[in-house]
């Protein structure tokens, strides 16, 4: 198993067409928080430029209002930037220059729809969050344009957003059952804007035993993975191939169990692997969430 991630429903897509840009499509029914918007492209050789809208409305002239504008640009060193048109005037530009595309080569965008902004990953790496401007209700029209090919379009939900209004952090709950191979447990957050760190744990509620301690440093992005047995922390694992958390980035880790480790994946991104130090898998019963994150959902099954 190399990839977990949450049961999810694709809605009809443009895959196996030939998506013709500019392209302007309705986005039926609109958009709610928890959805994604996933997108597989490449970049031609001579792209300068494209542009990926969320619109309301299509409307020329007037140019409608552009809610969320995402514009990688590929001279010099090249950069991401978004914005927002209201009544034809664009507002202040948000410039990232981190560039993940590369001309002559495929790529993945994916959009999450949060409540309160978007969170674009690029090639299952997280870019940027941009904040909204205009309500989403507005939203009913995407947008492509510019040197670009599109392989396919999909809507994607991932069920209803939690509201995060139970889950104090830090938080200590049990487990729906005891640990047991092909027992998963999902964690799903927000992380806090000026972080440091924060820590999830599995743990046995019968001694002060770790089996599984997961440490995110955001400062120096390092990801410190442990166990706390017999009164003593054993040796760190740190290495993964990405670090995959960001300030005021959503999260949702999956943290599946099977007979000889955990297996993690970060956003649907197959993370990393842990062997099973704490061999007593069914005395672990219990999850505890501390640090610099918004705890909005817990669940095991």
């Amino acid at each position: 198993m190399d990839l977990i991630v949450l049961p999810i429903c694709i809605e009809p897509a443009l895959a196996g067409s030939v998506v013709v840009i500019p392209y302007v499509g309705t986005i039926l029914g609109g958009l709610a928080p928890g959805e994604l918007i996933v997108i597989h492209g490449s970049v031609p050789d001579d792209a300068d430029r494209f542009q990926v809208d969320l619109q309301c409305g299509s409307s020329v002239k007037p140019r409608a209002d552009v809610a969320f504008h995402f514009n990688p640009r590929f001279k010099w060193s090249g950069c991401v930037v978004c914005n927002t048109l209201e009544r034809e005037k664009w507002g202040w530009e948000e410039i990232t220059y981190e560039m993940p595309f590369q001309k002559g080569r495929p790529f993945e965008v994916v959009i999450m729809v949060l409540k309160d902004k978007f969170q674009v990953s690029v090639n299952k790496k997280h870019l940027l969050l941009y904040n909204h401007r205009i309500s989403l209700g507005r939203i009913d029209t995407l947008g492509i344009y510019g040197k670009v090919q599109i392989k396919s379009i999909e809507f994607v939900s991932n069920g209803e957003m939690p509201d995060g209004l139970q889950f104090a952090v830090p938080f200590v709950g049990k487990l729906d059952s005891a640990l047991h191979p092909g027992c998963t447990v999902a964690i799903k957050g927000e992380v806090n804007k000026n972080p440091k760190s924060f820590t999830i744990n599995l743990k046995s509620s019968d001694s002060k035993d770790i089996a599984l301690h997961l440490n995110p440093r955001l400062k120096n992005k390092v990801f410190v993975r442990n166990s706390y047995l017999n009164d003593s922390w054993g040796e760190e694992e740190k290495d993964v191939a990405d670090f995959p958390f960001s300030p005021g980035m959503y999260f949702e880790v999956i943290i599946f169990c099977d007979a000889h480790q955990f297996k993690v994946a970060v956003n649907g991104v197959h993370t990393l692997e842990y062997k099973h130090r704490f061999k007593q898998l069914e005395k672990i019963n219990l999850l505890e969430v501390t640090g610099d994150v918004q705890l909005l959902d817990v669940r095991s099954w």
